[in-house]
């Protein structure tokens, strides 16, 4: 990691910048690729997953068959390990539900508010180099409970055309209806568009990469709602001589080996733990199977030495990370001060990878500082409320006088009409 001493906050912006692709050469591969799937439907899928995932597809559609023999493919071990992980996710979310609101403004003016599931909805799970069926999981779950009657699934598949055992046995698990093996932009394009295979969705959720994510944002210029821009993983550590150097590396190097276009930062106001999560580092970094996707992520990492807490606090305000661990003295002070962070992990024996996982908390997160402004993904996610009003003749007198001055001070009469022509009626009674 390249270590940065002390940074004068003009050189912070510059510093924190993320990895990213060309911009202008993602709009036009996006826009091309929406057009020949709205014109083409599943020939374009069949044509992209050639050319992008070098897989000739037989059918895009998963079906009951190759369901059932997940069943038996995935170990038994993994499939304990994931139904864990079921209960705790379904907890969490579960608990997120929230009862009707009432209020009855002033006497015969009744409000209330009712939240209704989104009828149809589109989960895009990564795979190509990892089959990240947890996933599955995190998006699925919260759309089971909220009650979602259509739920689709888009995952790329493996070399050999088909998706990952675990990928398929955690779909039905959750109660997906539709599951389909394609990838990439060509998948948010046909979530968004609908094919022969790949049912329209209103509303598209999941991370990916750069594609995907640039993908999502041109769905939502032509009205499919999406979860948020999640885009390449993130985690930022701030630390100090309390954290276990050893458990710091393997945390961000569980970042790095998501992909190369991921980024980890240590941040810390003691230079003593830099060279110690150095050394953790390069001898963890040896032993992974893909190790060369996290040094090519490390490559654009670093750690920063900063001088004091305020500096970390507004450091972790200014990136605003995806993923957040804090290993340090001042925990209160810090928890107290960052307002900017999609997940929280707190001490040294709450590694990123259980939120990833199995404690129950969403790992669908903002990406990209968009933390400033996004929830990761929640219960909430995949409902939409809706408000209701019911006035009786005691109340329109009540508030109807105002509503006509309000509205003839706008000079829309209909609207002022409208109520007018009710307290009209209920005087000649």
């Amino acid at each position: 990691m390249e270590v940065v001493r002390y940074p004068e906050k003009l050189s912070w912006e510059v510093l924190l910048k993320r990895p990213v692709a060309d911009r202008q050469d993602l709009e036009g591969l996006v826009g091309s690729v929406f057009q020949e799937v709205g014109s083409k439907g599943d020939e374009a899928l069949i044509e992209y997953t050639r050319e992008f995932d070098r897989v000739v597809l037989g059918s895009i559609q998963a079906h009951a068959a190759e369901i059932d023999s997940a069943f038996r493919e995935v170990p038994e071990d993994l499939k304990e390990a994931i139904e864990l992980a079921y209960e705790n996710i379904y907890a969490f979310h579960a608990a997120q539900r929230t009862p009707r609101v009432k209020v009855s403004t002033r006497q015969g003016v009744d409000c209330w508010q009712e939240k209704h599931p989104i009828q149809r909805v589109g989960l895009y799970v990564p795979g190509g180099t990892a089959p990240l069926f947890s996933t599955v999981l995190m998006l699925a779950i919260p759309a089971q409970i909220a009650g979602c009657r259509e739920i689709v699934i888009c995952s790329p598949p493996g070399p050999d055309g088909n998706l990952h055992p675990a990928i398929l046995y955690a779909a039905r698990r959750c109660g997906v209806t539709t599951i389909c093996r394609v990838g990439g932009i060509q998948a948010i394009a046909a979530m968004t568009l609908g094919t022969e295979s790949v049912p329209s969705v209103y509303k598209i959720f999941g991370p990916g990469n750069q594609y995907v994510t640039a993908a999502k944002q041109w769905a939502a210029r032509l009205g499919v709602s999406i979860d948020m821009p999640a885009g390449p993983s993130e985690l930022l550590v701030v630390a100090d001589r309390t954290a276990v150097p050893d458990f710091v590396a393997a945390d961000l190097l569980s970042q790095a080996e998501h992909g190369p276009d991921s980024q980890v930062v240590l941040l810390t106001d003691q230079e003593e733990i830099i060279k110690p999560v150095q050394n953790g580092l390069r001898a963890q970094l040896s032993e992974l199977p893909r190790r060369e996707i996290a040094e090519r992520a490390m490559a654009h990492s670093r750690a920063i030495l900063l001088r004091n807490r305020e500096e970390l606090a507004e450091m972790v305000n200014a990136y605003a990370p995806e993923h957040l661990i804090i290993c340090h003295r001042e925990e209160a002070y810090l928890l107290g001060e960052i307002c900017n962070a999609g997940s929280v992990f707190l001490g040294n024996y709450t590694p990123e990878s259980a939120g990833d996982y199995a404690s129950g908390t969403n790992h669908t997160l903002p990406t990209n500082g968009y933390a400033r402004q996004y929830s990761g993904v929640n219960l909430d996610s995949y409902t939409k409320s809706i408000t209701y009003q019911r006035i009786d003749p005691e109340g329109l007198k009540k508030i109807g006088p105002a509503v006509e001055v309000m509205a003839n001070a706008e000079g829309l009469k209909a609207h002022a009409r409208a109520v007018q022509i009710r307290r009209t009626a209920l005087e000649r009674n």
